[in-house]
């Protein structure tokens, strides 16, 4: 597994806010524990009751990984003012990011390129590039020309284009 985040945000999940780090191989999510506004706002009401009765501690709070090869599509739709929610469709189920208009194009063109593996994983090196296809070596015929060209350019004197002419006449 690597190490090394490709892209961190916050998101908003389920009525917690979490962290969301997105790996070549995985996507993370942690809910720190906390009190939610709503317990907070019961407990005000309640002048206090309520979090007596439930605990300050919200029982939401943990992790959550999943696999990038899980992933089966990624779909973003607004929702509302400010936000979009990135859709993550994997093994029969979603997972719902809230975020910022602005930060949803990035995430979900990550996602997408990572489910297309179009980044290397750590036990994938990247393809070597094809070696170039050897070239002909040219004809004596093609190199008697290309030497009365240098020399009519004047790239080559008479007396070295005399002396090469006589190498190649003589190979062949």
């Amino acid at each position: 597994m690597s190490s090394t985040a490709l892209m961190t945000f916050k998101s908003h999940i389920e009525g917690k806010n979490a962290d969301v780090a997105i790996y070549q191989d995985r996507i993370e999510w942690s809910r720190p524990r906390g009190m939610s506004a709503k317990k907070l706002t019961a407990g005000l009401l309640t002048g206090g009751a309520s979090l007596l009765a439930t605990g300050v501690r919200s029982s939401d709070a943990g992790t959550e990984m999943i696999p990038v090869r899980n992933i089966a599509s990624v779909v973003t739709k607004r929702d509302g003012l400010m936000f979009t929610k990135v859709v993550v469709v994997a093994s029969g189920n979603n997972i719902d990011f809230r975020v910022p208009h602005d930060a949803a194009p990035g995430i979900k063109a990550l996602l997408t390129d990572l489910i297309l593996g179009r980044f290397p994983g750590p036990e994938q090196a990247p393809a070597p590039a094809p070696a170039p296809a050897p070239q002909a070596a040219p004809t004596p015929v093609e190199q008697l020309r290309q030497l009365a060209e240098l020399r009519d350019a004047g790239i080559l004197s008479d007396e070295e284009f005399t002396t090469k002419k006589a190498e190649i006449l003589a190979r062949m």
